[in-house]
């Protein structure tokens, strides 16, 4: 016997899983269920596991597996009276896998947006939505949303970026010193640079000596992600 919560968690969750190959966070899931702090998801994820409908697999990062879905005529301590924000509902045969779609363990992959290029020597302007996508391994993700990028420019190959590379970013709008961001600078010019932070300016450091490194005031910088992963093809 499921709660009413407890159902809706597990109808998002494998929603989740069937739309992009991955289990949601936990502020995706308080907010899908308007729940004001994590701890109630944590007490509906494990009366899930206790029930055997829902399994933690702690060696992958946000790793939910759905075991099972309760049953058309299963009972429930409280019927829902409504499903959870953000959550589609398909009806119909899910015996047969549709293309594109993975869930479980054949989640291996998934597909990200691809904005376009950025300069990995000078800043060029802004980058727009292309429409195009790439595949990229689960296991590279971690939590939040992420895009990827294709790498143009010379300026970060001793950090093993090279032209023509696929960097795979974390969109955050906050960085430690010393990691490696895209950086919009006037909210019109967009670099990927290593970060610097040195009181009330912003250096942004090349990783290649013919480059200079940039130094800017703060508040002239804004971050838009943060680097996770790099993919290269080799023709």
């Amino acid at each position: 016997m499921l709660t009413r919560k407890q159902h809706e968690l597990l109808l998002f969750i494998d929603s989740h899983l069937r739309q992009t190959g991955f289990s949601p966070s936990f502020d995706e899931m308080k907010e899908g269920l308007g729940l004001k702090s994590k701890s109630g998801i944590h007490r509906l994820i494990s009366g899930l596991e206790e029930r055997g409908f829902l399994q933690r697999r702690h060696n992958r990062a946000r790793a939910l597996e759905i075991l099972r879905l309760p049953d058309s005529g299963e009972s429930l301590a409280n019927a829902p009276a409504r499903l959870p924000r953000s959550l589609n509902v398909i009806k119909g045969d899910f015996s047969q896998r549709l293309p594109g779609v993975r869930t479980g363990d054949a989640a291996s992959s998934v597909n990200l947006p691809l904005y376009g290029k950025i300069a990995a020597g000078l800043p060029i302007e802004a980058l727009r939505d292309s429409g195009s996508q790439v595949e990229v391994p689960v296991a590279m993700l971690g939590t939040g949303e992420h895009y990827a990028l294709e790498v143009s420019g010379d300026s970060m190959i001793e950090a093993g970026i090279l032209d023509g590379d696929t960097v795979i970013i974390r969109r955050t709008e906050t960085a430690d010193s010393g990691k490696i961001v895209v950086a919009l600078l006037d909210d019109n010019e967009v670099t990927l640079k290593r970060l610097r932070k040195r009181g009330n300016t912003i250096a942004l450091e090349a990783a290649n000596p013919a480059y200079e490194t940039r130094i800017v005031p703060a508040e002239r910088l804004r971050i838009q992600g943060q680097l996770v992963g790099l993919l290269r093809r080799y023709h």
